[in-house]
């Protein structure tokens, strides 16, 4: 059950099938493991619209179930005005999706528009690399680095919103 002061975080790709779906199935997971499914919202989105209601693509679903992160429940949006009211947290994968969003922020906006790695408390390269046109040690690589960020974004989130 979520209410109004649930806390929100959007993920964001470009086209939403297979690094911030990605990173929406593993946070989830570590969310309900940690028991504040109440506490944190969690969802993801695209820039661009080419996969609208699709879901991720299969070897991004694959690469995760042999984790056991279960994506077959999500299905591929843009990200919409909305999300700058409902998301305290709007989390890219990317530089080039970070820029995208920062034209979209609307002045108002006071939540944290970042990068996912940045904020999970990642050093080194934080952008997640798109494994699209890769093979299956690239949609591995999208994992390891989310497992970590995520853990990362979770203690942070934690420890500024004293969760328990």
């Amino acid at each position: 059950m979520t209410g109004p002061q649930s806390i929100g975080v959007l993920f964001v790709c470009l086209g939403n099938i297979c690094r911030s779906p990605t990173a929406h199935g593993v946070f989830e997971h570590r969310v309900e493991r940690a028991g504040l499914t109440g506490a944190i919202r969690v969802d993801s989105a695209g820039t661009g619209d080419w996969h609208l209601g699709l879901p991720p693509d299969s070897r991004t679903q694959r690469a995760a179930l042999a984790r056991g992160y279960d994506l077959e429940h999500l299905r591929a949006r843009q990200v919409a005005p909305a999300d700058f009211r409902h998301f305290s947290y709007i989390l890219a994968m990317d530089n080039a999706n970070l820029r995208n969003l920062e034209r979209l922020r609307p002045n108002w906006y006071r939540g944290e528009l970042d990068l996912f790695l940045r904020a999970g408390g990642c050093h080194g390269s934080l952008e997640v690399p798109d494994p699209y046109d890769g093979g299956a040690s690239h949609f591995e690589q999208v994992l390891d680095l989310v497992e970590v960020a995520a853990d990362g974004l979770l203690a942070a989130l934690r420890a500024r919103h004293r969760l328990g």
